[in-house]
């Protein structure tokens, strides 16, 4: 293992982990949030670093007083069975899957492992997506869909949390270069929506709702519901929809959000305020329209999934992997920059003028499960 990387500020924190964990390249991040009220990394932060610490062995974590400065050594990325981790209320569980996932097929021995926390919020892609999209896209990596699972044992949406998952992965040697250009028609529409501690009417107005901006436009829609009572439906109330396009060639493009009556962010002010008013049958129509309007950009996966996929890309054997994504999000270019600066591999990015998409290729780094050859 080389010398550090040396790096700056708090951006990109999940991706720096999980990028110098995957390529075995010791971090230092200095001045995290040095100029804010609250210095420092913040509570999910931590508790990736944590979590990270469970699936490896070895891994060197050290943080200054202040929590401004990191410094990291990755260790093995171990895997395992019947793993558990608490994750900090500050994220839902949906902040810790994306660079978990990735991380755990390249472990020794398969993963699995209990997530509790909040299943469901607005900012991170609930778990619902995960399981309707997420683990279908590694599919296309040659990732087995054998042991590949996301189980939602119990919801919880903020602030209190009070949801548990069961996440199994499996591992791979090598992941399988893609050519994955054509977006297909969408065939079907499906999706669930859940409510925790509240009335189950309001599920029935975001399927109503949701349902009536679709059936104008293709005839196999499908939303199930899914009302948690007692110790299933965690500890605060809230209810949320998520959406799954699925198109002719394969692909999976989706939507979700939650309302919650609110977490307080660090200041004390409560976060989801203006969120929680707005009703049931509008949050089933905003959600339907921004799944229609990822379908509209083209591509083979929706914008949330633009980093995952981009990660993946770089992660294959040293074959050409080409993709195609709608419009770049900022999510997405962040990626590249990261990728280039662990990894070394460079996408070709072409805009493709005809359908406002872009096509992107690399070579895979050839990135090779040691530790699963020597088992």
């Amino acid at each position: 293992m080389g010398k550090a990387k040396k790096m700056k500020g708090s951006q990109s924190f999940r991706q720096r982990l999980l990028l110098s964990t995957l390529s075995s390249t010791r971090i230092v991040i200095d001045e995290i949030r040095a100029d804010e009220t609250i210095p420092g990394l913040r509570p999910h932060e931590i508790s990736l670093l944590r979590l990270i610490e469970t699936v490896t062995d070895d891994a060197v974590v050290k943080i200054n007083e202040t929590g401004t400065q990191l410094k990291y050594k990755p260790g093995i990325i171990m895997g395992g069975k019947n793993l558990v981790h608490n994750c900090a209320l500050t994220r839902s569980i949906g902040y810790y899957l994306e660079p978990l996932i990735v991380l755990a097929l390249f472990g020794k021995k398969p993963l699995s492992i209990r997530l509790s926390g909040i299943t469901n919020d607005p900012k991170d892609p609930g778990v619902d997506t995960f399981r309707s999209t997420t683990l279908h896209i590694l599919k296309r990596f040659g990732v087995p869909a054998e042991g590949l699972g996301l189980k939602i044992e119990s919801r919880g949406v903020a602030p209190n949390g009070g949801g548990e998952v069961l996440l199994t992965v499996p591992t791979v040697q090598t992941l399988t270069a893609v050519h994955w250009v054509e977006e297909g028609m969408v065939k079907r529409i499906r999706g669930s929506t859940f409510s925790v501690r509240v009335n189950s009417d309001f599920e029935h107005s975001m399927r109503f709702a949701a349902r009536g901006i679709f059936n104008n436009l293709l005839p196999d829609v499908h939303i199930e519901l899914d009302h948690r009572a007692g110790a299933q439906a965690g500890k605060s109330p809230g209810y949320g929809i998520s959406l799954v396009a699925e198109t002719t060639t394969g692909c999976y493009i989706s939507a979700d959000t939650t309302v919650s009556f609110g977490r307080t962010d660090e200041t004390g002010e409560l976060d989801f305020e203006k969120k929680s008013r707005v009703s049931a049958e509008d949050t089933g129509v905003e959600i339907a329209s921004w799944l229609l309007q990822e379908i509209e950009k083209g591509g083979v996966v929706d914008s949330t999934h633009q980093g995952l996929l981009f990660i993946l890309c770089a992660s294959c054997q040293p074959d050409v992997s080409k993709v195609r994504v709608g419009t770049l999000s900022s999510y997405g270019v962040e990626t590249l920059r990261n990728i280039k600066e662990f990894m070394g591999v460079e996408f070709n990015i072409r805009p493709d003028p005809s359908t406002g998409t872009v096509i992107l290729k690399c070579v895979g780094s050839g990135l090779v499960n040691l530790s699963r050859k020597l088992s």
